[in-house]
């Protein structure tokens, strides 16, 4: 078996590290309300094995009981791993924030970083605010006057029901409670819903370089929910590269990066983002990537590994993804993240400090026109869109179907690299076929 550290394992060569390991504890309870340590592994995974006995199983019961604060009730037991005797400790716990020796600490990643001030005043507040689910507050200021009715009928009709009057039908999405509106009724159906909710808003802006020091352009949009998913598609779409391909006689726009792919992770930002939090969710499209950020970590101790691994789903807003799934915009069973990993399998996800979740798309251009990094000036010019390479590609195949990527390099006065990695993703894209080997073979193009 092999042994890696991760948010809710830390590995530990021997108990003479164990003030080290109390700490690990207390910053994966922070993080995931459970943790576990193994004492008799190095950090490499390594399986060293570990002198126990009686007095050694106490001793580490102790340091916890003595040391971490609220008190936890550990399992410690001594195993055997790889035929060398080691020692187990799980915790589970739900009163967090948790302090070792005094202090607060969180899990990043591997490690145990401890919490500022600030971060400590979230994590006290996002345990309060668990208990009393925002979308299900009622907003006081708000009356069935502030619906926009036009917005609710869409949505009745996208959801298959009937309109009658506003307030019968709120009640029948469980919006309103004796007559007054839930959070997640406003934000749905306002015609403001900014009025009350000034983070009920999409910041966008386009960056010239790889990272922010150059905006070409930045632009806020305020609005429902519903409203601001299709201004953030929009935006991205009229921002990034949109190449072609063939559909029998037609020509198909396909953007650089799969549009259900993003468009899912757009809709993950607004249904599951922290409305507590005052910041918007954000798209920042660089000549590199996009990236859609959206306000609070992961929820209900889901992390990067089981969202990429498992169909998998804690739904922070749970009336808001009621509303979601009755108008067909998500699933139920948590495959969002598979479907956008299944079109675009280089995603990256990641939780910045205790703030914000991050979904990051490579840009396709980007890979394509990029240098290849070995010093000749004399280089034919890369590709300089998707659109463009793919056209010349396919016309070429057209009229020799057994071309190769060194004569269509030569041919169409693009680098070898470019070719290839244009001929993969529109193999991938269901563009080409190859039939047979690559010698001897030949190019099939689909429909």
């Amino acid at each position: 078996m092999i042994f890696q550290e991760t948010e809710i394992i830390e590995l530990k060569k021997s108990t003479s590290e164990l003030k080290e390991a109390v700490i690990s504890l207390v910053a994966m309870l922070n993080k995931h309300q459970r943790g576990e340590v193994i004492f008799g592994i190095r950090n490499d995974g390594t399986v060293v094995g570990q002198q126990v006995s009686d007095k050694t199983i106490r001793d580490v019961s102790k340091a916890i009981a003595d040391h971490i604060e609220p008190k936890v009730y550990p399992v410690v037991e001594q195993v055997s791993i790889d035929a060398k005797q080691c020692i187990k400790v799980e915790v589970e716990g739900s009163e967090h924030p948790y302090y070792a020796y005094g202090r607060a600490y969180i899990r990043v990643g591997d490690e145990d970083r401890q919490l500022s001030a600030k971060e400590l005043e979230n994590l006290i507040l996002a345990k309060n605010r668990d208990r009393l689910r925002w979308d299900t507050e009622v907003c006081a200021k708000a009356t069935v006057g502030d619906i926009g009715p036009g917005k609710l009928k869409s949505f009745l009709k996208l959801s298959g029901l009937k309109f009658d009057t506003i307030l019968n039908s709120l009640e029948k999405l469980n919006l309103v409670q004796d007559g007054k509106l839930f959070n997640a009724a406003v934000l749905c159906f306002a015609r403001k819903p900014e009025k009350f909710f000034p983070n009920a808003r999409l910041r966008c802006a386009v960056f010239g370089t790889l990272d922010t020091t150059v905006t070409i352009t930045m632009q806020d949009f305020y609005g429902d929910v519903f409203y601001l998913i299709r201004k953030a598609e929009e935006y991205i779409l009229e921002h990034i590269n949109i190449g072609m391909r063939l559909d029998g006689l037609f020509r198909v726009d396909v953007p650089e990066i799969d549009r259900e792919a993003f468009r899912e992770a757009i809709i993950n930002a607004f249904c599951h983002r922290d409305y507590r939090e005052y910041d918007s969710v954000n798209i920042a499209i660089f000549k590199d990537r996009v990236e859609i950020r959206s306000p609070g970590l992961l929820y209900g101790g889901l992390t990067i590994a089981s969202i990429r691994k498992k169909m998998v789903s804690a739904r922070r807003n749970e009336l808001l993804a009621e509303l979601f799934q009755r108008s067909h915009r998500i699933e139920k069973w948590g495959r969002g993240i598979k479907m956008i990993l299944e079109r675009e399998p280089t995603t990256e996800f990641e939780e910045i400090g205790t703030v914000q979740f991050v979904t990051t798309f490579k840009r396709n251009s980007y890979e394509l026109t990029k240098p290849d990094g070995v010093g000749d000036t004399t280089q034919k010019s890369s590709v300089k869109s998707s659109v463009k390479s793919s056209v010349k590609i396919i016309e070429a195949i057209r009229e020799n179907n057994t071309v190769t990527a060194v004569e269509l390099s030569q041919h169409l006065d693009l680098t070898l690299r470019a070719v290839e990695k244009q001929l993969a993703k529109m193999k991938l894209e269901g563009v080409l076929r190859r039939v047979g080997p690559d010698k001897g073979g030949y190019w099939e193009i689909v429909g």
